[in-house]
């Protein structure tokens, strides 16, 4: 078993009490719709209502397993699902298509004149949103937000944990097998009565905040679109808060998307604001983190250590000084991995086909002007 395994399995266990899973108490999902399971957000209007709607005729399926396509052929026969082995090859399989799952490039949107809809794999759009034509052509697009929030917020407290426990330095020693009591000296804390700052409080940082506030500590956060939060945060203030709240934080946690007003936002400045004690764990975007300045508050003791499941350059070379650092957990952005990830992307994938077939209002709909 490999570090990187040993502490998500960490994570589970230590989370596993509070976790609501996808399933919970209907596996089948006969009792609840795709919304209400992942309380998902739908749009104020049918889809229908907007312009150059039309039931689809073909829609492109990119990077398909066999078992989504049967989904799919199953919701409407009059329905031609047109498949692409990768993006590369999507541009090829674009012509007169009415939509697009799973891809979303400047070359196959260019390709595909009639494409109205496009639904993401992933919670990220930031380049989706870049290409010029789904803002022209008011294309539709839906992500997969929600859907990562539970599967990425074990990955945070796993980080933490190990952290705080000095589980990654006791790792390294069992490989070389030395007993060595003191490896972790000045790392052993308590996160229990501590405080977290969520630097996004979407859907990801809401169930951050979740598994945090079931630990035992308290909870902030900063989000763009209003002081709104749930009962276990204590505190939302607005993105002009957040060197306020970091001076206040123990560990940070960024789970914002990866906008203009993102990127970079966690630079030397923001550092010099956290305590010295303090954590950041990154499984939000690399780009808004100035990786020079993380570098310089972790060698200069600015800052206590950092997980980082995401990283800027991605991946890091070889040579990168974070390899080396022994306060510095580094896992290749698999946050979003597990065993049900897939089954729940299909599930909304499926439901969000059969409403843009049928006119309905779609799920998780990306507001392109602001990037989420």
């Amino acid at each position: 078993m490999n570090r990187s395994t040993f502490i998500l399995l960490l994570g589970t266990i230590v989370a596993g009490s509070v976790h609501e899973t996808y399933a919970a108490e209907d596996p089948a999902g006969t009792a609840q719709s795709v919304r209400e399971r992942f309380q998902l957000e739908e749009a104020r209007a049918p889809i229908s209502e907007s312009s150059g709607w039309r039931k689809p005729k073909r829609i492109l399926v990119v990077g398909w397993s066999a078992r989504l396509i049967e989904q799919l052929q199953a919701i409407d026969p009059g329905v031609e699902f047109v498949t692409a082995k990768s993006a590369a090859e999507a541009p090829s399989k674009a012509a007169d298509v009415d939509a697009v799952i799973g891809a979303c490039t400047p070359e196959l949107l260019a390709a595909g004149k009639a494409i109205r809809w496009i639904q993401t794999y992933t919670a990220g759009v930031e380049n989706c949103v870049a290409i010029p034509a789904v803002r022209e052509r008011s294309i539709v697009l839906t992500n997969m937000q929600r859907i990562s929030g539970p599967v990425m917020a074990e990955h945070v407290l796993a980080m933490l944990f190990a952290l705080t426990r000095g589980l990654d330095v006791f790792i390294t020693a069992q490989s070389k097998r030395t007993w060595e009591r003191d490896a972790a000296d000045g790392r052993m804390t308590l996160v229990r009565g501590k405080t977290m700052l969520v630097v996004g409080l979407g859907g990801i940082g809401t169930e951050v905040a979740k598994l945090a506030h079931a630990a035992g500590m308290r909870v902030i956060a900063t989000r763009a679109s209003g002081r709104a939060g749930p009962d276990f945060v204590s505190y939302v203030g607005l993105p002009d808060e957040l060197l306020k709240l970091a001076a206040e934080a123990d560990v940070v946690v960024n789970t914002a998307p990866l906008t203009p007003q993102t990127t970079g936002v966690f630079n030397a400045e923001f550092f010099g604001k956290m305590k010295p004690a303090a954590y950041f764990i990154n499984v939000g975007r690399g780009k808004s983190v100035v990786t020079s300045a993380l570098v310089d508050a972790l060698s200069g003791n600015k800052i206590a250590g950092a997980g980082l499941d995401v990283t800027d350059p991605e991946p890091l070379p070889v040579d990168h000084p974070l390899w080396r650092m022994p306060n510095v957990i580094v896992t290749p952005h698999v946050a979003n991995d597990s065993d049900l990830t897939f089954d729940a992307q299909a599930e909304v994938i499926a439901d969000n086909t059969r409403r843009y077939v049928a006119g309905e209002r779609m799920l998780s709909v990306v507001d392109v002007a602001r990037g989420y």
